[in-house]
């Protein structure tokens, strides 16, 4: 953690102790008011006594503030990932986890204005990186304290609805995740929320659980690419039918990576009569793209997980499964999809290796995969590593279709304003 941010705490954790959210920490209050204060954005808090000028007489007078521009350099030169000088349009980062969607947005001019991550380790990768601790539950944020902002970007656990539902509208999605997505969204009102999740939603519980998400949100004034008269009133094969087009895969935006995501773009109602989804850029990859030169032998996988690799996948093709490792080499495409348990036993993706076993993909490769910038600060344990890049965004990905909103949606709307 930088010394700005140490000094910055010592200084305003007593002030920011009465606006921190239950299980969540003094310093994420302190963190996001000061890239607040850096971009003349608003404060965390929802509260009339708390302003930008009241905190900047203080750090002025404790000589830690002297210009905005400076304040912005100093407290942003020495990340790993630089934000913009500059806001164009400003967002908020939901089940952050380690800020894949955060660099997506930042490529694009987007500044961060609240960010919440509930797993300790992420937490802590996510600071290294972007120079903030995000905040903690989402269940226990205030929703009137999170900033007004552009757009909101979720890539939210897949749960299922209770069957009763369909009737009360946001009511129907109690005891989920969602329902703090869409309290958000009914209360705040961004123009544009981008929900992300595995291509598994569409079919998650016969389409029932995408057709709650969607008609909560349609009932609330947001339109999607999916006609209303279908999420409303629609068969579930019309409605996954649709849903289909909203799927990107990162192989089509230069990573070396099978990976499926649903990308859900919803704007408010009259925004915009509907959304272009960014075109595959139709770029070349291959997995030697991403390799490292030197990789350490302890990657290279033992003589009995070989073993026991190559007996499973005989043993699955027996079963009628069709599952078991995947290797590849240099010259291959691409890999299969990194996944969160790739610390296990790297099956998903391993890389041949001439007169030795196959490696697993090393930290950084696991990095370059996802389309994470070199600069990127890995977590410094390895299971934690391999966690959160395989629970992570394909970056190259959110990049181009945060693009596609700006210049479809969010200019628009400023020149409609």
């Amino acid at each position: 953690m930088s010394n700005i941010l140490e000094k910055l705490e010592h200084i305003l954790v007593p002030m920011a102790l009465k606006y921190v959210p239950e299980q969540s920490e003094p310093k994420a209050v302190v963190h996001q008011w000061a890239h607040a204060i850096a971009n003349n954005l608003p404060l965390f808090g929802n509260s009339q006594e708390l302003d930008n000028s009241a905190i900047i007489k203080i750090l002025e007078n404790n000589n830690l503030y002297k210009s905005k521009t400076s304040f912005h350099h100093n407290l942003t030169s020495h990340l790993p990932i630089t934000p913009p000088k500059k806001a164009i349009f400003t967002f908020i980062d939901l089940f952050a986890g380690i800020g894949g969607m955060r660099i997506g947005a930042q490529n694009n001019g987007g500044v961060c204005v609240f960010s919440s991550e509930f797993e300790k380790n992420a937490q802590q990768t996510y600071l290294d990186n972007h120079g903030e601790l995000p905040f903690g539950d989402i269940t226990k944020i205030p929703v009137d304290a999170i900033p007004s902002h552009d757009v909101l970007f979720a890539g939210f656990p897949c749960q299922p609805f209770s069957h009763a539902g369909l009737k009360q509208g946001i009511e129907d999605t109690r005891g989920t995740l969602f329902h703090n997505i869409a309290e958000i969204l009914s209360v705040k009102k961004p123009k544009v929320a981008v929900l992300e999740n595995v291509k598994g939603l569409i079919s998650h519980d016969k389409g029932y659980t995408l057709q709650v998400i969607l008609k909560t949100l349609v009932d609330m004034g947001y339109s999607c690419n999916i006609p209303k008269s279908i999420i409303l009133n629609g068969s579930s094969k019309e409605l996954q039918a649709e849903a289909k087009k909203m799927v990107l895969k990162s192989i089509d935006f230069g990573v070396p990576q099978n990976r499926q995501r649903i990308y859900i773009v919803l704007w408010l109602d009259g925004l915009i009569d509907f959304f272009h989804y960014p075109v595959p850029l139709g770029v070349t990859t291959c997995v030697g793209d991403i390799l490292e030169a030197d990789p350490d032998p302890k990657y290279t996988i033992s003589d009995k997980l070989w073993a026991g690799h190559q007996r499973r996948k005989i043993q699955n093709k027996k079963d009628g499964k069709g599952f078991g490792y995947g290797c590849v080499t240099p010259d291959s495409p691409y890999t299969n999809t990194i996944s969160a348990r790739y610390y296990k036993d790297g099956s998903e993706i391993l890389i041949e290796q001439e007169n030795y076993n196959p490696r697993k993909v090393t930290h950084r490769e696991a990095a370059r995969l996802q389309g994470f910038p070199d600069t990127f600060s890995i977590h410094a344990s390895s299971v934690q590593a391999y966690k959160q890049f395989g629970n992570s965004v394909s970056t190259p990905v959110i990049s181009c279709l945060v693009k596609e909103i700006y210049h479809q949606i969010l200019e628009v709307s400023n020149e409609l304003t």
